[in-house]
């Protein structure tokens, strides 16, 4: 699970991976993609990204090309789902007890409304 996070954790690789979540890419193609990195930075970006298992890859002549791996996100997937549904059970306790704290809410009235128009103010001067 460390291993998908490190691999997740900038913002350029979960970019690369977007990139070739639908279909299969060059490293070129992927390269290309970001106009303000090197290729060399893509490609040690995609080494850390093929070691965690989100991408593989496949060589056709001289050139290398990617795809996700969606399902080694399944495993990520169901730790985030479970964090979640924990953080969700822990607001609903504290949610349940701040309420039984405070007790009852008190009934709230509704307040006359008069007028304060310009034109009621101007009816009531003598």
């Amino acid at each position: 699970m460390s291993a998908l996070l490190r691999a997740l954790n900038t913002p350029r690789r979960r970019e690369i991976l977007r990139l070739v979540w639908d279909g299969e890419r060059s490293a070129g193609e992927i390269h290309r993609a970001f106009g303000d990195v090197t290729f060399g930075a893509v490609s040690q970006h995609l080494r850390v990204l093929a070691e965690a298992g989100l991408v593989s890859s496949r060589r056709d002549g001289r050139q290398r090309f990617y795809r996700a791996e969606k399902a080694e996100l399944g495993a990520l997937r169901a730790w985030l789902e479970a964090m979640w549904d924990a953080s969700l059970d822990r607001l609903a306790r504290e949610v349940e007890l701040e309420a039984a704290r405070r007790g009852p809410r008190p009934r709230r009235t509704r307040a006359r409304r008069t007028k304060t128009g310009a034109g009621a103010r101007a009816r009531r001067k003598p």
